[in-house]
């Protein structure tokens, strides 16, 4: 029975330089590279060596904990370098790409006659299993596990976030099939969530529970959406995926083939004409920007300004980024910053500046923290942002002093680090709450498993 959500708490960040519903193509790179540092946890074991040939959906590494989790080339071309940090740890691995791509044919299947067991070697052979998550601990899913239901959320409430429905024009024959895929992994429900204020097609999708969800950010988090709907509680799993790899993989099981191109939004207000672009994932940051920025003296995030990671030109966008925000550095201090009469051009959730009096303009804001880490005090600024039925304060310093018993009693199998990504955002304490969550989810992985 679908269950309609309305988010009250919370707090809507309107940034200059939003995505036009446009779409280009961005020129193909030469350079191609997979980072094992966007799966958390995973620790890669390599199939290639360093002048070896590629097929697109060939394997490139495992992870050393569970082989059957597989990462595959998104093109086809010869492997360029294993770039290794400290302790020979593997950062990337880059691929000269060919001009044309070949693929490596996994067999059209179709996605309503198909088993289960199928379902589950295709999505691992073809390196598409990376693409669902599983709470708790926001990792890649354990293939052995059986989740109680499956999540997509397609409302995107993050500053400068994708549009989901334009993501998917076109593509909606296969986000059915994708759909139909996913349930075959569950003896569960399938649940999509998307915004009714977009006009979009998934009113007409089959096999899965709608919920129209609407509020504040971060009503789009599929976190927040989970704890309103089928709450994750000890011992249970719970598998998300994200609209556009639904596509993906629906697409994989129509035509055989494992297509690694994507659509992601430039957008934030160092870029000129922020709009939508075609790519192939693993695609290098520099051709993407090249000649699109206003101005010089940016940072470059892949993925949203609260949650995203800072990347140089040199990077790749992120495996689970579906933008790039382009912000102005925050390299510069105000005397007297603090005072209101300083702050026409700044937004701020309580009133210590003007921005309640104006709640549709447009900021442009930069990276500055506007202040210091101080001690972390009861003011109601987290409860305010965070619509979850859990203490933000209390997870927050029982992660700190690592009580295991408390983290449980709290809800720490219910959120992920970007559940908490306002709170780094308003919190006067200037703490890094996604950092610490993370901490704790790592250390229930450790000590509980």
């Amino acid at each position: 029975m679908s269950k309609d959500i309305r988010i009250k708490k919370g707090l809507d960040i309107k940034l200059k330089g939003k995505a036009q519903q446009k779409l280009s193509s961005v020129s193909r790179s030469k350079i191609f590279a997979i980072k094992p540092s966007n799966f958390h946890g995973i620790i890669p074991k390599l199939t290639v060596k360093v002048g070896d040939k590629v097929n697109v959906g060939d394997v490139v590494f495992y992870a050393k904990q569970n082989e059957q989790i597989k990462f595959t080339s998104p093109v086809s071309g010869e492997i360029k370098e294993i770039v290794r940090g400290a302790k020979r740890k593997i950062l990337s691995v880059k691929i000269i790409a060919d001009a044309k791509d070949t693929y490596k044919d996994f067999g059209i299947k179709s996605p309503s006659k198909i088993t289960h067991q199928e379902v589950k070697k295709n999505l691992l052979e073809s390196g598409c299993w990376a693409s669902i998550k599983q709470r708790p601990y926001d990792i890649i899913a354990n293939p052995d596990d059986s989740p109680k239901a499956i999540f997509i959320s397609a409302s995107a409430t993050a500053p400068l976030a994708a549009n989901p429905v334009f993501i998917l024009n076109g593509r909606e024959k296969e986000f059915q099939a994708g759909i139909e895929v996913l349930g075959k992994l569950t003896e569960g429900k399938v649940h999509l969530s998307f915004n009714p204020a977009d006009a979009s097609f998934f009113n007409d999708i089959q096999g899965v529970i709608l919920h129209k969800v609407s509020g504040k950010h971060p009503a789009g988090n599929v976190g927040v959406q989970i704890s309103k709907i089928d709450p994750v509680n000890s011992g249970e799993k719970v598998w998300v995926v994200q609209p556009q790899d639904v596509a993906t993989i629906g697409k994989l099981f129509l035509t055989g083939k494992y297509d690694a191109s994507k659509i992601i939004a430039l957008a934030g207000s160092q870029v000129e004409s922020p709009q939508y672009y075609k790519l192939i994932q693993g695609a290098q940051i520099s051709d993407i920007l090249d000649g699109k920025l206003s101005r010089d003296n940016s940072r470059i995030i892949s993925g949203n300004p609260l949650t995203g990671e800072t990347v140089i030109l040199n990077d790749s966008v992120g495996y689970y980024d579906n933008e790039i925000s382009v912000l102005p550095e925050g390299d510069h201090y105000s005397l007297f910053g603090w005072m209101p009469f300083f702050g026409n051009d700044k937004f701020s959730m309580s009133r210590t500046f003007f921005s309640f009096l104006t709640p549709k303009k447009e900021y442009d804001l930069d990276t500055n923290l506007n202040g210091e880490d101080r001690a972390m005090v009861v003011t109601g600024e987290m409860e305010k942002v965070m619509p979850m039925d859990i203490y933000p304060m209390q997870l927050l310093k029982a992660v700190l002093i690592e009580d295991i018993e408390n983290m449980e009693n709290l809800g720490i199998y219910e959120v992920a680090p970007e559940d908490f990504a306002l709170i780094d955002f308003v919190s006067s304490s200037k703490i890094e709450a996604q950092d610490i969550i993370r901490q704790g989810l790592d250390l229930m992985i450790k000590e509980v498993g």
